[in-house]
């Protein structure tokens, strides 16, 4: 419960904070700099030498990939059949394509399968979510962020992006059994702690309740795919094709199900891809989930 406490105070935080003309109004992207950059590769480094690997974890770990893949998909095909400007498409890519996997997942998950079903969330968010947001996230941000990109700039700007790095060093830790002493566990457990209510705070800056807006019906379109379309095409592929109804498929399910990624909302926002719609998608795709997640919950006990 005190987690979700924690989004609407930070998310609250953020929107009086607009009203407040000492505030820079490049704070979001400083906020948004130190999420990306620090924060996200604390919790790399923290998280993933600790996973223990097997084939049977390939369907929480693919569950992030198949999300977002079939997102690119889907929305690069309408932007071309309505003619979307790039900016736009790789908003609605990224923003429906990562779910929040970990502050609203952990939790939920912990509440309604304990131990157990946390192990699989973080199956689900490291070498899923964390991962898609630094590789084909990036990618994405990049290839839409701009006209033109040669192969190489794109290899660059992933090879170098701070999360992918620290990515790479926290497998070869995983490969290698190594963990960093505890002291340090301790204090990039506290940096990656920023994540949440940095980002939030950031969304709530520029989160904008404007009836007029143009955003209003890509917003009602990606939380639509985000909420509804990607658990249900899950669900279809791994209870009615595979035929797999374990426990470890309802925390699979219900992670897809989850509401937009906000790091992933604000790595669109920081490479110019509708930051409003960004905020957008986080603000009102949180409280919206938790009513579409009272419907996935209810399906997936009866598998």
């Amino acid at each position: 419960m005190i987690n979700f406490i924690l989004i609407v105070v930070f998310l609250v935080l953020g929107i009086v904070l607009q009203r407040v003309a000492a505030i820079p109004k490049n704070t979001p992207k400083i906020l948004n700099w130190i999420v990306i950059q620090i924060c996200l590769p604390a919790l790399a480094l923290y998280y993933i030498p600790k996973i223990q690997w097997n084939t049977q974890l390939l369907y929480p770990m693919l569950v992030a990939w198949i999300i977002f893949l079939l997102s690119w998909l889907v929305f690069a095909l309408l932007g071309k059949h309505f003619g979307w400007s790039r900016k736009l498409t790789g908003c609605l890519i990224i923003c429906s394509g990562l779910s929040n996997t970990s502050f609203l997942g952990f939790p939920i998950i912990t509440a309604l399968y304990g131990e157990s079903g946390m192990k699989t969330a973080i199956l689900v968010d490291q070498p899923g979510s964390f991962v898609v947001l630094s590789t084909l996230g990036i990618l994405v941000a990049t290839l839409y962020s701009k006209g033109q990109t040669s192969g190489l700039q794109i290899v660059k700007k992933i090879a170098f992006f701070p999360p992918f790095i620290t990515f790479i060093i926290a497998c070869l830790m995983n490969c290698y059994d190594y963990e960093l002493p505890a002291f340090f566990q301790q204090g990039l457990k506290i940096i990656g702690a920023g994540v949440t209510p940095l980002a939030l705070v950031s969304v709530g800056l520029q989160l904008q309740f404007d009836s007029k807006s143009k955003h209003w019906s890509f917003l009602r379109l990606g939380l639509f795919y985000k909420l509804l379309i990607a658990p249900a095409f899950l669900f279809l592929l791994y209870v009615v094709i595979l035929q797999q109804r374990s426990e470890v498929i309802q925390v699979a399910l219900l992670e897809s199900a989850m509401a937009p990624m906000i790091t992933g909302c604000i790595l669109a926002a920081s490479h110019g891809l509708k930051p409003k719609l960004c905020s957008m998608m986080v603000g009102f795709g949180i409280p919206i989930s938790f009513f579409t997640l009272i419907f996935w919950y209810f399906l997936v006990q009866n598998i």
